[in-house]
Order: C-alpha cells, then sequence, then structure tokens
C-alpha cells in the first residue's frame, strides 16, 4: 500500500515550485498554524501548489482547498481527500 500523504516537507518545496516562496521546511512545521499570508503565499500561489498536487495525483482536490488559511489546514484536507480517494 502507498501512502499517499503531503508533508510540510513537500509543501515547502512546493510553494518553491508553483509560487516561488522558499519557506525553510523547520519554519513551516513550527509555524503550521500561521496564515500563508505570513509566508508571502497569496491564493493565487496556493492555486497553483493545488494544480500541482492535483497533477501529481491525478485526482482533483476540494474547490476549498484554494481557500485555506494555514499550512495545518491545507494539508489535512489535502490528504483526508487522498486518503478519501486511496
Amino acid at each position: 500500500m502507498i501512502t499517499t500523504e503531503v508533508t510540510l516537507d513537500e509543501l515547502a518545496t512546493l510553494m518553491k515550485k508553483a509560487a516561488g516562496i522558499t519557506v525553510d521546511p523547520k519554519e513551516l512545521k513550527q509555524a503550521a498554524d500561521t496564515p500563508f499570508a505570513s509566508f508571502g503565499l497569496d491564493s493565487l500561489g496556493l492555486l497553483g501548489i493545488v494544480g500541482e498536487l492535483e497533477n501529481r495525483y491525478s485526482r482533483p482536490l476540494p474547490p476549498d482547498a484554494e481557500r485555506c488559511k494555514t499550512p495545518r489546514e491545507f494539508l489535512d484536507l489535502v490528504n483526508n481527500t487522498l486518503k478519501a480517494g486511496a
């Protein structure tokens, strides 16, 4: 069984790839409940990350994924969606 789970490390990589925002994964872990805006990530950047994940896992994420306010909220939603569809 393959565990499909997006980690904070991966999210940091995706933030760089999709939105051009460099965040230290350690910092992201410590600030998982800090709003994305504090990292300089806006809804458009988050939409890019959603797109990357949808391509990677070949399945759509819920429309409210791009409205998540914090890394933890986003990863919870993404990972619950991936688990549900697994």
